[in-house]
């Protein structure tokens, strides 16, 4: 967008004519460094709570993006997303999830570590409140 003087065509006996424009150079700059620090970040604050998934060879499928993900530590906690959930409260917070969701679906990530029982809770518990489809998260196996 640029603003001056218009008509006669001629210009002032000083020179040039007077110009002012809007650089949108440097905000695009800072636009462009904001989006590149915003796309290295946004993977690492995904896995939130560390976990020491077992291998499989099994072949990977997709996960959604609305996706509702159940991490059993290490120490046998349970937790949806990065909130902690009381293993007596697990039943009713997954009953609280579902209870409007069109996709029944959960999936599982649990430290290999873990003792079975615990995972076996946790399904248990997503079966009570009504999923139909319940994936476990595995990392693929080393290639080396």
């Amino acid at each position: 967008m640029a603003f001056g003087r218009m008509g006669s065509g001629h210009q002032p006996e000083g020179g040039a004519e007077d110009m002012a424009e809007i650089n949108i150079i440097p905000l695009v700059d800072v636009m462009l460094v904001l989006l590149i620090i915003f796309m290295v970040t946004a993977p690492l604050s995904i896995s939130g709570i560390k976990v020491d998934l077992p291998t499989s060879k099994a072949k990977s499928t997709s996960i959604d993006e609305d996706r509702i993900v159940l991490t059993v530590t290490r120490k046998g906690e349970f937790a949806i997303e990065k909130s902690t959930i009381p293993a007596a409260a697990l039943l009713d917070k997954m009953r609280a999830i579902y209870q409007h969701r069109e996709k029944k679906e959960l999936y599982i990530r649990a430290d290999r570590d873990v003792p079975y029982g615990r995972v076996v809770d946790a399904m248990s518990a997503a079966k009570q409140a009504g999923v139909s489809k319940i994936s476990m998260l595995t990392q693929p196996p080393n290639k080396g």
